[in-house]
């Protein structure tokens, strides 16, 4: 009763939202993570979720992974229209250049899959088939932890988990408000 229902609808960022229907990290083990010597780097978070997999930095060697049943996380400089069967193959992309308008960030987003552009703390070497942040030393095959959010990446695996929006019945009452206040209509 404080604020009206408008005001309510108008003081929620939409991209805060998008975290409802995307993986996210165990909060727990994320902190655990966090306050180790886990994190690598930081970057931009160029689209929302969170994911674990095996760093891959070569889209060919990515597909013939996920084809075999490995998650994997493609780390590249930065992508390219040609590296969209990695992308489409991974459970994320990291690059170390880029923007949020980047073509990683720009596919990944369209796709609903984590990325991290511009990370420029971590030094992809292709040839060497490793990236190295802060005096680690990520090769191919090894466990990193993505989250699109916060630009944040981790060595190792953190448990994510896809919030169930059904039981969140705050989340459930603002999209009706929001379904209520709607004005665009959309048909295809």
């Amino acid at each position: 009763g404080t604020i009206t229902r408008e005001e309510a609808l108008r003081r929620v960022d939409p991209e805060d939202l998008a975290l409802l229907f995307v993986p996210q990290f165990q909060a727990a083990e994320r902190e655990r993570a966090a306050s180790t010597d886990s994190l690598l780097a930081r970057g931009f978070g160029a689209s929302p979720g969170a994911c674990t997999g095996q760093a891959y930095f070569d889209s060919a060697r990515a597909v013939e992974a996920a084809n075999q049943g490995i998650t994997v996380v493609l780390v590249r400089p930065e992508t390219n229209p040609e590296d969209i069967g990695g992308i489409l193959a991974s459970v994320g992309v990291l690059t170390s250049r880029g923007g949020v308008t980047s073509h990683a960030a720009v596919v990944t987003r369209g796709l609903g899959k984590a990325c991290v552009v511009g990370c420029e703390e971590i030094r992809v070497d292709l040839q060497a088939r490793q990236f190295e942040a802060n005096g680690r030393v990520v090769h191919e095959g090894e466990q990193i932890s993505v989250d699109g959010a916060t630009g944040e990446v981790f060595a190792g695996l953190i448990p994510t988990f896809q919030p169930d929006l059904v039981g969140q019945q705050d989340t459930q009452v603002l999209l009706s408000w929001a379904d209520k206040a709607s004005r665009l209509g959309v048909m295809a």
